[in-house]
């Protein structure tokens, strides 16, 4: 099975051939940093099955051991790199519901309300709020 996706402005695609590795979300504060977020989902892929199919990404040397790849044009968040392995952030997959993290690392470092967040009202966009909206991302397939 191939796996494709890539970053917000479509600079950077990229292919794995392949079954995937462990999915999880880290709660660590530079994957807060990295991601812009509560935590970073990534998931484990071999480095022999992933190929860049436009631009590589653009690295950050984040800590002693970690490169984190991203968009040097739109600044998507895409990779988890170490000399042993490559993690892919799973936001960045076309098919981003079709992987499930299995793990936590790190809950500790979260703030307490990431624990939460099922309990949080929901707001629903009016009906035709997203008729409106031209999207300039790039869509979630290859042409």
């Amino acid at each position: 099975m191939a796996w494709t996706g890539g970053c917000q402005c479509g600079a950077v695609r990229f292919r794995v051939e392949g079954e995937l590795g462990r999915a999880s979300i880290c709660h660590c504060r530079m994957c807060q940093k990295a991601t812009g977020g509560p935590f970073g989902a990534f998931v484990t892929v071999k480095r022999d099955d992933l190929t860049w199919t436009r631009a590589e990404p653009q690295r950050f040397q984040s800590s002693n051991i970690v490169r984190r790849g991203f968009c040097a044009a739109c600044g998507t968040p895409l990779t988890f790199e170490t000399d042993r392995s490559t993690d892919l952030s799973i936001f960045a997959f076309d098919r981003v519901g079709e992987i499930t993290p299995v793990i936590q690392l790190e809950p500790e470092r979260s703030p307490a309300w990431v624990a939460h967040l099922a309990e949080l009202p929901v707001e629903v966009a009016p009906p035709g709020y997203f008729d409106r909206i031209i999207s300039h991302q790039h869509p979630d397939h290859d042409t």
